[in-house]
């Protein structure tokens, strides 16, 4: 086999970054140099003291009982989130939201937001991905700086998918409306204030794998 040694011709560094540029998906290309602090922490979302803890639920006519942490919070809150899944209150269809102030010495966090999820039976991981951009889109609409996600699958009935593969898309998500909103901002389209920091919630068991997934995304995001 013979190679060819004649080099390619080289491009001028602006024109090579030009090109390079363009190649990008169009949230990236005017994403900033810098992305949002997101860390991990092994703690019930029934316990955080935050301005803003945002969790998951499916769809209130599933059937699937609340567990684990879902049902810490619905005890504390005297039976709020029973109440909620009521089809007339909260359906719990896919993007579908409420915002709730939680009963005085219920919670510590000093609002809770939920985040619907649609049906369990037909539920993908590829949802999480609306559901981390909605996360940073309503907090930057409540003005909270440095949001709490719990993202509650397992604790609603669903175990099909490793915290991992969930994390990853509600990661991807959270980071391309960063992009976005950052890009508006610098236009002057947008006066809200961009969250800079995620604290995402799992339990202990799981903390390894969720860290895994948001590095997953945040490396394919600062590529």
């Amino acid at each position: 086999m013979v190679w060819s040694r004649n080099p390619l011709p080289r491009l001028p560094l602006a024109v090579a970054f030009l090109l390079t540029f363009a190649m990008l998906p169009s949230w990236a290309q005017s994403a900033p140099a810098s992305l949002p602090a997101i860390d991990v922490l092994a703690q019930s979302p029934a316990d955080t003291d935050t301005e803003l803890q945002v969790i998951c639920l499916f769809r209130s006519d599933s059937g699937i009982a609340l567990k684990g942490a879902l049902a810490e919070l619905d005890e504390k809150t005297h039976g709020l989130l029973t109440d909620l899944r009521r089809p007339s209150h909260f359906h719990g269809e896919l993007g579908e939201t409420i915002l709730l102030t939680p009963p005085a010495g219920s919670l510590k966090a000093k609002r809770l937001l939920i985040i619907g999820l649609g049906d369990p039976q037909t539920f993908t991981a590829d949802r999480m991905r609306l559901v981390g951009t909605i996360l940073l889109r309503e907090a930057e609409r409540l003005g909270v700086s440095h949001p709490y996600f719990a993202p509650t699958i397992k604790d609603g009935g669903v175990d099909r998918f490793s915290t991992g593969d969930i994390a990853v898309p509600t990661t991807q998500g959270f980071l391309e409306a960063y992009a976005t909103e950052k890009h508006l901002e610098t236009i002057g389209a947008s006066s809200g204030k961009v969250p800079t920091q995620l604290t995402y919630l799992a339990g202990k068991q799981y903390q390894a794998s969720t860290q895994s997934g948001i590095d997953k995304a945040i490396a394919a995001a600062a590529r």
